[in-house]
């Protein structure tokens, strides 16, 4: 069906609860989504496209067809809804992929036992504790008893490399027994492995139990060097699990999420906690969130349709659409209240605060980048109030001395960090002197020019999400024009310097903003600064070596380099010594009577 047909079938459809289903041309379904009133929604997609995202202009496009199915309720239609997405996962809905297996920890057999966490059981003569639904919290306690029971995680092979070798830094460290070194024997070894399973079997409270009752046993029989062993044992664990309480909440349970969206890619986050401890987290990266609101609520439905806990109370970095609805939904799976909770204080601002920050490192390290740079570009952004993240930026400096061999340079900065392979050289070209604002008009000039011209795969194809200047408003208001000639629309400002040459202020056409108290974004405007001007003055002295200041002035009889520098020094530019009389010229330290004349004359042609 074409659009138009689309549209009119849409019209027809009554204004009910229900579920729509988007087929394309081959009947494959790409999207399911639920409505409280059909008609309004199935035909919001076939009109004007002015508020649709592109994901959903891509859908509307493939889109051939449509079936319906009425509900008595729009809660009816979450549950069929979520009930058809999970059955059909469609190209075009948010969807989680479950690759959530079973783990299990493995304790190896033989002389010198080894603990490691794995996601299978072998046929083998390994004993396994499990299955786990949770990796992390798996993870978690085999790190925590290796620790506490001082066992090895290195390579090497027991009894092979039993008492051959130093120790190395776990060893030096006390973090490890050392059997590399003989420092246990091979009983003591086996006893602290048979502590370690005991340990992960029963918990750190009945472990701490009974190896108290073994070490009050061990004292009264004066074997205090046993003894003293056990106590230390018994304080890693507490202090293990005073550590654990920086990441725990007075809940029995609760689940937070955080959503973190960049141009291109979100991060959706979930930490999980059971008896007030955190004890799972998981994290899926998803096509960028148009509508932040909707998409919370589509991605905690995904997530709780995959998971068999629904927790009293679930902690969210901000606004849900249709929250009631989603909570009577996640009541029907629990059986029970659920509570959603939007934090503004306390400690449980701050969790949902740490799942904001390992969502953004998340998608940092997605993004080839770390979770700093992302939150120095976050807050650039949010300073200079732009639509987005500035995720590719330009930065352009002047170069030359005394109007001499004018240069630009420009550095591209993706993701914040330099992009050396877009970095980019001018040399001016349409006059000579010093112009710094002229210079930087025609730079911005060529360099868009490019952007229409090039063949795809240059670099200036890209256009920036921001430009940023090495000097003040007088620079961003020659670039500003420019821009809007082209019809383009690219935020510029300027980068101000103190009178140390170090990063004071950014600078725009209407004055400065002031950057220095966030901490992050003025890091980075600062490395911005220092590389681009770096680039340009290396070009211009790498320049300047070859021409040795070979302009029209050194070709006039006995003006060298240094009475060139001293004339443009005086004069500025070449046009006002162009139309300085001899008088004037004899001003110049250096400059005879007769150089005077020789330069008159040589631009007047006498």
């Amino acid at each position: 069906m074409t659009e138009k047909e689309l549209r009119k079938k849409a019209m027809a459809l009554p204004l009910q609860p229900g579920v729509y289903i988007m087929k394309d041309k081959n009947k494959k379904i790409i999207y399911i989504g639920k409505a409280k009133k059909l008609k309004n929604r199935v035909s919001s997609y076939f009109g004007s496209h002015t508020n649709h995202s592109l994901k959903v202009i891509r859908m509307v496009e493939n889109a051939d067809d449509f079936d319906y199915i009425l509900c008595d309720s729009e809660f009816e239609a979450l549950v069929l809804e979520c009930s058809l997405i999970k059955q059909h996962q469609p190209k075009y809905n948010i969807l989680l992929k479950d690759d959530k297996g079973y783990n299990y920890i493995k304790i190896t057999s033989g002389d010198f036992p080894r603990i490691s966490e794995c996601k299978r059981v072998d046929n083998d003569s390994a004993t396994y504790i499990g299955p786990y639904t949770s990796g992390f919290s798996v993870k978690q306690a085999v790190d925590e008893t290796l620790k506490i029971f001082k066992l090895p995680r290195c390579n090497k092979k027991f009894p092979r490399d039993y008492n051959k070798s130093r120790p190395c830094l776990n060893g030096f460290m006390g973090l490890c027994s050392a059997p590399c070194a003989g420092r246990i024997t091979q009983q003591e070894y086996a006893d602290n492995v048979k502590d370690a399973v005991s340990f992960l079997k029963g918990g750190s409270v009945k472990a701490v139990k009974e190896m108290e009752e073994k070490m009050y046993a061990l004292s009264e029989n004066m074997e205090y060097e046993e003894a003293a062993k056990l106590r230390d044992r018994i304080k890693s664990v507490k202090n293990l699990e005073e550590k654990q309480k920086v990441v725990a909440i007075n809940a029995p349970e609760e689940d937070v999420f955080a959503l973190v969206n960049s141009n291109k890619k979100a991060c959706f986050e979930v930490i999980r906690f059971e008896y007030g401890k955190l004890t799972d987290s998981e994290y899926w990266i998803i096509d960028s969130a148009d509508d932040l609101t909707r998409a919370r609520f589509e991605l905690i439905e995904r997530y709780y349709s995959m998971r068999s806990r629904v927790p009293a109370r679930i902690a969210v970095d901000g606004e849900i659409e249709d929250e009631d609805l989603l909570r009577e939904f996640l009541e029907s799976i629990r059986g029970k209240k659920v509570e959603f909770i939007h934090p503004q204080k306390g400690e449980h601002l701050s969790i949902v605060n740490m799942c904001i920050s390992n969502a953004n490192e998340h998608l940092a390290q997605q993004q080839g980048r770390l979770g700093r740079e992302l939150a120095a570009l976050e807050e650039l952004r949010d300073i200079l109030a732009l639509d987005k993240i500035p995720e590719y930026i330009e930065s352009y400096d002047i170069s030359h001395t005394f109007g001499f061999d004018n240069v630009a340079g420009m550095v591209v900065f993706h993701n914040g960090r330099p992009m050396k392979n877009a970095y980019k050289r001018f040399a001016i070209k349409s006059f000579d002197g010093q112009n710094d604002v002229g210079s930087m008009s025609e730079v911005i000039t060529r360099r868009l020019e490019h952007y229409y011209n090039d063949d795809e795969g240059s670099t200036f194809k890209i256009l920036p999400d921001l430009i940023l200047l090495d000097g003040g408003e007088p620079q961003v208001n020659a670039a500003l024009p420019v821009i809007s000639s082209m019809n383009l629309k690219v935020p510029v400002f300027g980068m101000v310097k103190d009178s140390k040459h170090r990063t004071r202020a950014i600078a725009s056409n209407g004055g400065e903003i002031a950057i220095n108290s966030s901490r992050k974004a003025f890091t980075l405007v600062s490395t911005i600064q220092e590389e681009v001007h770096r680039f340009a003055i290396t070009y211009h002295h790498n320049k300047h070596k070859k021409s040795t200041f070979s302009t029209s002035l050194t070709k006039i009889s006995g003006i060298g380099d240094a009475k060139a520098k001293a004339l443009l020094k005086y004069f500025k530019t070449i046009s006002s010594i162009k139309e300085a009389e001899p008088e004037e010229l004899e001003k110049v330290s250096g400059i005879s009577k007769k150089n005077a004349v020789d330069i008159y004359n040589f631009y007047h042609k006498l």
